[in-house]
């Protein structure tokens, strides 16, 4: 299957409900290849629902994603995504070299070829062969990262992506963020502040209860 590079995701009137519960009513939006949009609200407010929604976890109650320029193929949608979950998401008796390996080859990528370029990116090789599970809370955390990285996707969606990262490591993710952006992928973070992101971002979207209670497009 070949792959085509994702340039703009369209959201049309999502709704989501589990049982009786609704976690989202009617959202809509659109995000564009070489921007950064940042999706903020309180707990609860269907951040994450929407994020597993355009990662192809979770499939809309109503309204539909469109993806282009491969429209609602969700295998060659899957294989564009690089997601980083709020929790790691790895596997723990596996070590972080191991992890990054396993997505690589998924990918049909050379691994120790993939593994090479992101263990520099993220300065992995020092805690590189422990299992992951042995690892602190930053360290599983780059390997998340780096996990997510490893093919190279047009569209990124990260929950809380500076969790448990330090200063250098923060500054090491928004470098690949930086380089994805100008290659041009479309990127999604969940967050609650703008603050570690600078002036990156071009949209931003505030939910609230489910729905988008602001949408905005951002100088840059």
């Amino acid at each position: 299957m070949a792959r085509a590079a994702l340039t703009r995701v369209s959201i049309d009137r999502v709704a989501k409900t589990f049982g009786t519960t609704v976690a989202l009513r009617a959202v809509s939006g659109t995000l564009r290849g070489g921007e950064l949009t940042v999706i903020e609200g309180p707990n609860g407010s269907g951040k994450s629902t929407l994020l597993r929604i355009l990662g192809t976890v979770l499939q809309p109650t109503a309204g539909q994603v469109l993806y282009e320029p491969v429209g609602d193929d969700l295998a060659r949608v899957r294989a564009e995504v690089g997601w980083v979950s709020h929790e790691s998401l790895t596997y723990g008796d596996l070590s972080g070299r191991a992890n990054v390996e396993l997505a690589a080859k998924l990918h049909g990528l050379d691994a120790a070829q993939a593994w090479r370029q992101v263990a520099e990116r993220f300065e992995l090789r020092a805690f590189a062969d422990r299992p992951v599970r042995t690892l602190s809370r930053g360290q599983r955390q780059r390997i998340a990262l780096a996990r997510s990285l490893v093919h190279s996707p047009s569209l990124l969606l990260l929950d809380e992506p500076t969790t448990g990262l330090d200063r250098a490591g923060t500054e090491r993710l928004l470098g690949a963020l930086d380089e994805r952006l100008a290659g041009g992928a479309i990127a999604v973070v969940v967050s609650h502040g703008l603050e570690a992101l600078g002036e990156r971002c071009r949209q931003r979207i505030v939910l609230r209860r489910g729905r988008v209670a602001q949408c905005e497009r951002l100088p840059g």
